[in-house]
């Protein structure tokens, strides 16, 4: 026991002392402020289920809380949010509260008679302009049903301006989706969507009446009997926007209980690779093999030595995947992955991830992962029952920080020890419901949870979670996070999607940010442009490390971030211009790299065969 416990204390680096970490928070603020909510819409406190589920009531009624920040007004600002309130039941469009002079009444998206079903529930909201108009439209997920479309008509934020539809037109299917992402997949041109399904499809799960079968997973390690995971690749037909290419995914690929999805290029092939995060198994790594009309992918792992864990080894965890982000956190130049777990100290303690570059991406081509945990290393392997996570400069110093969201479910009673006994049991009782611990109303499970804010000194050691110094430390059930400068100030700001509670939007108000770059990236549309989702931007900065960035989609569990990205660069000086190599597909599928000579500061840059600064919507100098 003493040459464990002397090993442990080896092996567990040393978090920053109390007098370090105060030093450190002294860099950042966050103020928070509420979100609107319509009047008049139904609240509820727990979920109707399926009575083979109603002993555990409040397990299955623990997601669906998600956010996104985007740009749905057309003024150039990540400033309206599209988010789900469990306790309503609905999509929410609503303004972000830093920008009172653009503000218009939160209103509900109109379902206009697609569906009438208390059996069905919204788990999340992306943000996609899907018939490249140059609006950006909405589309809508569920446990229940497959996802609607709103498609924004332009003119004034109402509720009428968003024409809903059938996403896939005549499919009559009942999805459980958790997880959905956008990009272009296959290298075409055109924007795709994936989403990640959890029960099995056709399950009842929110069948109040009982019709229909239910299960749980079968195993807390292995299981493999959840919903198809699909694909669907954009046509450029108005009539039929999207077809179904989901047999483009094998089983491996699509059969895992998926909480979170990611899409980013990780080989500089501009074609993006897939990270899916299962809940009760082995995440997957996808290695984008595709070529236009037909997609491809492959699974790749990592590789195990003599001194890791197979849970340490991407690709061969039996761990609970909840989120996924991308950024550089190592600063090497290559993108990096941190992905949450169940990290319950004394509970299913398991291990965050933070998948770091080897900096040998043609690892990929060869079917190995060319990434390395090192959450033990950074501090960041445990942090509570995760959700959402995410990695960015919050301060502009040109070093990450990391956001987390966390808790499961709120109540009186701990119900941990029957938890424990559960994943003890035999893996053939797990998928029967009557088998599990009784779970209704009072259940608490990490019911103490709210945003983790993870920093460190200068980019450099352990990092420090520092949640109550920074305005982050509110006790609340948190799912999604949406980052996005809201106000244009140069700062990210962050929306909170709360389980149960109401959402909340924290003001970035970092007392001595460094100078940044904010690039819009951004393509020709129907109605002006359309964010380029999937191009990249490397800077360089003389004496520092890169900074790489690319126009994300909606990676992640139930947050969408917005569509700028946002690069800090610490001390450099704001009037001296920098090298910025931009790289894109264009709208026939054709890969595009070009250098452009930018100061610090916000900036519109229009991708064509070429790229092309333009005033930006803000005002700010382009």
């Amino acid at each position: 026991m003493l040459l464990i416990l002397a090993a442990f204390l080896l092996a567990r680096p040393a978090g920053p002392g109390e007098a370090e970490q105060q030093r450190i928070a002294e860099s950042y603020r966050f103020t928070a402020l509420p979100i609107d909510l319509p009047p008049d819409l139904p609240m509820q406190q727990t979920r109707q289920v399926h009575p083979d589920y109603e002993r555990i009531q409040a397990w299955i009624s623990s997601v669906g809380a998600g956010v996104a920040l985007t740009d749905l007004d057309g003024d150039g600002l990540s400033n309206d949010l599209c988010y789900v309130d469990p306790r309503v039941d609905r999509a929410i469009v609503a303004a972000a509260p830093t920008a009172p002079q653009r503000r218009y009444p939160a209103f509900a998206l109109d379902l206009q008679g697609l569906y009438d079903d208390d059996s069905v529930a919204p788990m999340g909201c992306l943000p996609v302009d899907a018939n490249t108009d140059g609006r950006m439209d909405l589309v809508v997920y569920y446990w229940g049903r497959t996802p609607t479309l709103h498609l924004a008509a332009g003119g004034e934020m109402t509720a009428e301006n968003f024409r809903a539809q059938e996403l896939l037109p005549g499919l009559e299917e009942r999805w459980n989706t958790n997880a959905a992402v956008t990009a272009d997949f296959d290298g075409d041109g055109r924007l795709d969507l994936l989403f990640g399904n959890y029960f099995p499809d056709g399950s009842p799960v929110l069948d109040a009446d009982g019709e229909g079968e239910v299960t749980m997973q079968h195993s807390m390690s292995r299981a493999y009997n959840a919903g198809t995971n699909r694909l669907l690749l954009g046509t450029g037909d108005d009539e039929a926007l999207f077809r179904d290419a989901s047999d483009a995914l094998d089983e491996e690929m699509s059969n895992g209980w998926a909480l979170a999805l990611g899409a980013a290029d990780l080989d500089g092939d501009l074609l993006p690779e897939v990270y899916i995060a299962n809940d009760f198994g082995p995440d997957r790594l996808l290695h984008n093999r595709s070529t236009p009309g037909e997609p491809r992918f492959a699974v790749v792992t990592g590789e195990r030595t003599l001194t890791t864990p197979r849970s340490k080894v991407l690709g061969r965890d039996s761990f609970k995947g909840m989120g996924i982000d991308f950024g550089d956190i190592n600063r090497d130049g290559h993108l990096d992955m941190v992905v949450s777990n169940i990290t319950e100290e004394y509970a299913l303690q398991e291990s965050n991830f933070v998948w770091t570059s080897t900096g040998s991406p043609g690892d990929l081509a060869e079917g190995r992962a060319p990434f390395v945990d090192r959450s033990e290393d950074y501090g960041l392997a445990r942090s509570g029952w995760g959700w959402d996570a995410r990695m960015a400069d919050l301060d502009n110093d040109g070093h990450t920080e990391v956001v987390q969201a966390v808790g499961f479910v709120a109540g009186e009673v701990n119900r941990w020890p029957e938890i424990q006994e559960l994943a003890l049991s035999n893996d053939e009782l797990l998928a029967h419901p009557e088998s599990w611990p009784a779970l209704g109303p009072g259940t608490d499970l990490s019911g103490d949870g709210g945003v983790k804010f993870f920093a460190r000194d200068g980019g450099e050691g352990v990092f420090a979670e520092v949640s109550d110094l920074v305005g982050l430390g509110e006790t609340t059930v948190s799912r999604g996070i949406a980052l996005g400068d809201a106000d244009g100030d140069g700062r990210l700001d962050i929306a909170v999607a709360n389980q149960w509670a109401a959402p909340v939007f924290y003001r970035n108000d970092s007392p001595d940010p460094g100078s940044f770059l904010t690039l819009r990236l951004v393509r020709p549309a129907g109605h002006g442009t359309t964010p380029a989702v999937g191009a990249t931007a490397r800077v360089d900065v003389p004496g520092q490390h890169p900074r790489i960035g690319h126009v994300d989609g909606g990676s992640g569990h139930s947050g969408k971030r917005g569509h700028e990205i946002h690069l800090g660069l610490g001390d450099h000086p704001a009037d001296t211009p920098l090298d910025v190599t931009v790289a894109w597909r264009d709208d026939r599928g054709r890969t595009h790299e070009e250098t452009v000579r930018l100061t610090p500061g916000s900036h519109t840059i229009l991708l064509t065969e070429t790229a092309a600064t333009v005033p930006s919507e803000t005002g700010s100098d382009s």
